[in-house]
């Protein structure tokens, strides 16, 4: 600031006085100019004591001053479990308009917070799928212009615990899960701060991609490779916290329909010493002084189990692919739901029961999730899912000829490449109004070389795949059971019958008729919310690209 701009203080004016009584021409001043002097030095005297004496209530009211609302907000202490009250905190999920004049006490995170004027704070508060508002407002009782100042510093994806009582909003909360209610603050704590700038906003990581695409959009854009750097902030948005919940959804559905078919649940190894599907997909690992592989399946163990008089198995575990595929529906390491059932005469007694299954996962997860299916469903839009209560099934045949009579040029032995599998789908989405289907007896050409060969087919196996909107979310067969056999076609496939010994010793001693199959779980789940990337459906995804975080 310049000595121009500087308020002038009685000493200052009293020296121009003085130094100007007399001109420039050493003439003395006129009256009208001395008045006007005089009115400036008496005008600085009074701003410079009224300065000081509001200075002085100053300091008294700050010393003075008693923060009314003190103990009601603050940084809580690092908590190493020093107490417990053991009093009752809410969720969220829990409130609603009928509650209202309640006082409540919950842990929430912070989404947002909107300071309003000089008196009021609103904020979004989350717990994992749900939210609601909460209002910090200054009054003469509770909430203090401190306590007001300490709310409004508070940064998004903060920890907080917050206390007040449920009040109707102005009008309803559509921002927020709870419509019908919001908190009024009376105690607000910051139980863990969020203490570094956040890779990007919740609320651009929530919005739905409609919103994008308007002409007007001022939005930025959370792409998928920033959002699986920054894994852990992406994931607390409501519909990853949905697709995840589906996902467990998936897995306890699975359990829940075969522990009732009478199966055992199996743990298997995921290291082994060959190859569980032939060929060089595998990863190598070295082991003490020789080598092993991660599993590409728990196929073999599980058959091994059938033998075993276990009748009727299933697992959830990892499986590991070393494929190059940097595709929108591969990775490395995926989740795998695998069943093995002995039958008794026929291997479609396991197919058809595999199409139950998937009908009671559907089922379930359309009437246990339907608040989750539609979070997902607001920032991914999707069609549901289309099924039958009994699933179609079509013969690999069959679907060759769909494909020839649209177009396709295609031969009877020839494996579906991914786009004939989409193109499949819509024919019979088209035609039989259904998502969901099963295609039945591929050619043995494409298949593991433990699958059984169809005994009426040349060239055809005792194999099926499962589809969800033209993409395999399942395969499976009936396996090789018969010692002989499996060695003849596992040299069909260039293994060395040494290698998988105790795999085929295993049959050596009697063993039932059997069949199977493996489902890819974040595959399912990609497909049945259509949300196009099997990434956004694997919780810290692995693909030839990607191994952190």
């Amino acid at each position: 600031m310049t000595d121009q701009a500087q308020t002038p203080t009685v000493e200052s004016v009293s020296e121009s006085m003085e130094n100007i009584v007399l001109g420039e021409d050493d003439q003395p001043l006129s009256k009208k100019a001395l008045k006007k002097l005089e009115k400036e030095r008496e005008k600085a005297r009074r701003k410079q004591e009224r300065e000081a004496r509001e200075a002085e209530e100053r300091a008294a009211r700050e010393a003075n001053y008693v923060d009314y609302s003190a103990g009601s907000y603050g940084q809580l202490p690092l908590n190493q479990s020093q107490e417990r009250t053991n009093r009752c905190r809410e969720k969220i999920a829990d409130i609603n308009g009928s509650r209202l004049g309640e006082t409540v006490l919950l842990r929430a995170r912070v989404q947002l917070s909107r300071p309003t004027g000089s008196r009021l704070c609103f904020f979004s508060f989350r717990q994992r799928t749900e939210s609601i508002q909460g209002v910090v407002a200054q009054d003469k009782d509770t909430v203090s212009k401190a306590m007001l100042k300490f709310a409004t510093g508070i940064q998004a994806e903060s920890i907080v615990l917050v206390e007040g009582v449920l009040v109707a909003p102005v009008e309803p909360v559509k921002s927020c899960t709870v419509h019908d209610a919001e908190i009024s603050i009376k105690k607000l704590f910051v139980v863990s701060p969020s203490l570094d700038r956040l890779p990007f906003t919740l609320e651009d990581a929530s919005r739905p991609e409609e919103e994008y695409e308007k002409e007007d959009a001022q939005f930025s854009r959370v792409t998928l490779p920033t959002r699986l750097d920054n894994r852990v902030i992406d994931l607390r948005t409501i519909t990853n916290q949905a697709i995840f919940r589906i996902q467990s959804g998936v897995c306890q559905l699975f359990r829940e329909f075969l522990l009732k078919q009478d199966f055992v649940e199996i743990h298997s190894p995921k290291i082994i010493g060959a190859a569980s599907e032939g060929g060089a997909n595998v990863f190598a690992v070295k082991y003490f002084k020789t080598n092993a592989y991660l599993s590409q399946s728990p196929q073999l163990h599980k058959q091994m189990c059938i033998c075993a008089d276990f009748e009727r198995v299933f697992e959830i575990a990892p499986v590991f692919r070393a494929e190059d595929s940097n595709t929108h529906r591969h990775m490395t390491e995926y989740v795998g739901l695998d069943l093995e059932m002995a039958f008794e005469e026929h291997y479609h007694e396991v197919m058809d029961l595999i199409g139950k299954m998937f009908v009671y996962i559907f089922d379930g997860l359309n009437q246990r999730y339907s608040k989750e299916i539609a979070a997902v469903c607001r920032q991914y839009p999707f069609e549901p899912l289309k099924y039958l209560p009994e699933t179609l099934t079509l013969e690999y045949p069959q679907a060759v000829q769909m494909l020839r009579d649209a177009g396709v040029d295609m031969g009877d032995f020839d494996d579906l490449s991914t786009e004939n599998e989409r193109f499949l789908g819509k024919l019979v989405k088209a035609k039989y109004d259904t998502d969901f289907y099963i295609l039945d007896k591929f050619p043995l050409c494409v298949r593991p070389f433990y699958t059984m060969p169809d005994p009426s087919r040349d060239g055809y196996s005792n194999s099926y795949d499962f589809f969800i909107r033209g993409e395999e979310i399942m395969s499976g067969a009936q396996r090789i059971h018969e010692p002989s056999l499996l060695q003849e076609r596992a040299r069909a496939h260039d293994i060395n019958p040494a290698t998988i010994a105790p795999y085929v010793d295993a049959f050596k001693y009697g063993a039932p008729p059997h069949a199977g199959g493996g489902i890819g779980l974040e595959r399912v789940v990609m497909l049945f919310l259509n949300v196009g990337n099997i990434r956004r459906t694997s919780l810290f995804p692995r693909d030839p690209k990607r191994l952190e975080p």
